[in-house]
């Protein structure tokens, strides 16, 4: 087993095990991610935390017994990747990934697929795969041409070369960068700090932001939705409770709708 899930109080992190490659993922890996995801929404946590063990998030797919001769590169990507981060996408609760090392191919789709994404300094992300007469996939076009534009985007693709992990998040690819040794620890806090907040507020901002990304609606029409969200919040129970805190000067205490 190469995918390791831990459920502590409302955190699930879900761990790529298999340093010996670098983490780069299996068929069955997929699949373990899958069932790591549902099991980890059936337990109602209140976020998910996405690393890898040893010196890399995440190197791609695992190619070592690949024969491009049998491969169905479309069947792989649409019918095992795409689902999978669907699944992160759209998971009930915010999302998270700290990621060292290489975050490449696949391993930079699940950074894509999450919702906030810290980096350590010395990560590497782009696109080596003009090396081996491929391109780039799992929604990497996306991400560098919305962030970095067309010229930055196939001037990655086209050479190869990698960007850091500070690069990478002063080009506005990722949320922050994090010096290496400290990466884990920082974002462990704040995942654990964000599993306790108010799940409807979140879900409400996650869906706006989602529909900014995917259906690119104006300024005027997503302020029209976000009020219509926060005339939903208004009815719900965290709502109160974090106006009566405020008006009573102590720390919220929300609870799960769903529990």
């Amino acid at each position: 087993m190469s995918i390791d899930l831990t459920i502590t109080d409302l955190v699930a992190e879900i761990v790529l095990n298999a340093p010996e490659r670098l983490n780069a993922i299996t068929e069955s890996d997929l699949i373990d991610l899958g069932l790591a995801l549902s099991e980890a929404q059936e337990a109602r946590v209140g976020a998910v935390l996405f690393r890898g063990e040893g010196r890399s998030f995440c190197a791609g797919r695992d190619i070592s017994n690949l024969s491009p001769a049998t491969d169905d590169a479309t069947m792989y990507l649409a019918n095992r990747v795409a689902p999978l981060l669907r699944q992160i996408a759209n998971f009930p609760a915010p999302t998270f990934a700290a990621a060292t090392g290489a975050c490449l191919g696949v391993g930079l789709g699940l950074l894509i697929a999450c919702d906030v994404v810290y980096v350590a300094d010395t990560a590497r992300i782009g696109s080596p795969f003009a090396n081996l007469g491929a391109t780039l996939d799992s929604g990497g076009h996306s991400l560098f041409f919305e962030r970095l534009g067309a010229h930055r985007t196939l001037d990655l693709i086209y050479t190869a070369e990698m960007m850091s992990g500070t690069e990478a998040v002063a080009a506005g690819l990722f949320s922050r960068v994090v010096p290496e040794a400290e990466l884990l620890s920082f974002t462990r806090e704040r995942v654990v700090r964000v599993s306790t907040g108010a799940i409807e507020a979140f879900r409400a901002s996650k869906a706006l932001v989602q529909e900014l990304r995917d259906e690119r609606i104006g300024l005027w029409a997503s302020m029209e939705h976000e009020s219509v969200a926060q005339g939903l919040l208004c009815k719900s129970d965290n709502y109160h409770e974090g106006f009566a805190a405020f008006q009573q000067k102590r720390k919220p205490v929300f609870t799960r709708a769903d529990s």
